[in-house]
C-alpha cells in the first residue's frame, strides 16, 4: 500500500498531546496514563480510527489504544477525534494513540496488561512469501499472546475470503482456539451492536460479505 505523504505529519503527530510518546515508559503501568486502572483493549492498524473512536465512545469504563504507525494516516484520526471531542464539548481520555510498529508489543505492554486486542481489515499480503507479515500469523499471535490477559481474545475482520481462509487455519495451528467464526456478519443477529470501520462501510455497501473471527487461547 501506497501512502501519499502529507507535509509536515510527523511533526504534527510528534507534538500531538492525542499520541501516547515514548509508550515504552508506561510497560506495566498504563493505569498512570489513563489515571485508572480499567481494562486496556488495543487496535492494530486503526487508520482513521473511526472503529476505536466508536467504541471509546460507546464504553467509557474501558481504555483504548489505537495504533497506527503511519504519520500521513494517524494525523488524520487525530484531526477526526478532535473534531468529535469539539462538537461533544469533552476530552476523550479513555482513547490514546501509538505510532510505532505492531513488532514491538512485548516491549510497551507487560504480561497481561491487554485485555482485548483487535485486527480490521488488515492489510492481506497476498505474497505466500509475505505470509509472516500479516497479523493473524504465528508470530504475530506469538506477540499477542505475550501481551493479553488470560481471558484475553482477537477479533479480526475481513473481506478478504483468501486471508480469512488462511486465518482459520494458521491461528490453530498457533495454539489458538477459535471461538466464533461468520462469513457473513452483517446477516448476523450480533450485527446490531458491530462498530464498523472506514473500510467496512465501504465494502459492505458494494454487497461485499465481511467475515469475522474471534480466538483465545
Amino acid at each position: 500500500m501506497r501512502l501519499r505523504h502529507i507535509p509536515g505529519c510527523e511533526q504534527f503527530v510528534a507534538e500531538s498531546p492525542s499520541v501516547v510518546h515514548d509508550p515504552m515508559q508506561y510497560k506495566g503501568h498504563w493505569q498512570e496514563y489513563f489515571g485508572n486502572d480499567h481494562p486496556v483493549e488495543l487496535e492494530i492498524g486503526m487508520g482513521k480510527g473511526k472503529f476505536i473512536r466508536e467504541l471509546s465512545r460507546r464504553h467509557p469504563e474501558i481504555n483504548f489504544l489505537g495504533l497506527e504507525r503511519y504519520e500521513t494516516v494517524l494525523m488524520k484520526a487525530i484531526k477526526r477525534k478532535e473534531q468529535e471531542e469539539l462538537a461533544e464539548d469533552a476530552s476523550r481520555k479513555n482513547l490514546g494513540f501509538l505510532c510505532v510498529d505492531a513488532n514491538l508489543l512485548p516491549e510497551i505492554f507487560a504480561p497481561g496488561e491487554v485485555a482485548k486486542i483487535y485486527l480490521n481489515f488488515s492489510d492481506p499480503w497476498p505474497k505466500t512469501s509475505h505470509s509472516q507479515r500479516r497479523l493473524t500469523s504465528p508470530r504475530f499471535m506469538k506477540l499477542y499472546d505475550q501481551v493479553l490477559t488470560k481471558e484475553g481474545v482477537v477479533e479480526f475482520k475481513t473481506d478478504n475470503q483468501g486471508l480469512f481462509a488462511w486465518s482459520l487455519e494458521s491461528i490453530p495451528e498457533s495454539g489458538w482456539e477459535i471461538i466464533y467464526v461468520t462469513h457473513d456478519l452483517h446477516a448476523q443477529p450480533e450485527a446490531a451492536e458491530n462498530v464498523m470501520t472506514e473500510y467496512e462501510e465501504k465494502f459492505s455497501g458494494r454487497g461485499q460479505k465481511i467475515c469475522k473471527l474471534i480466538a483465545r487461547r
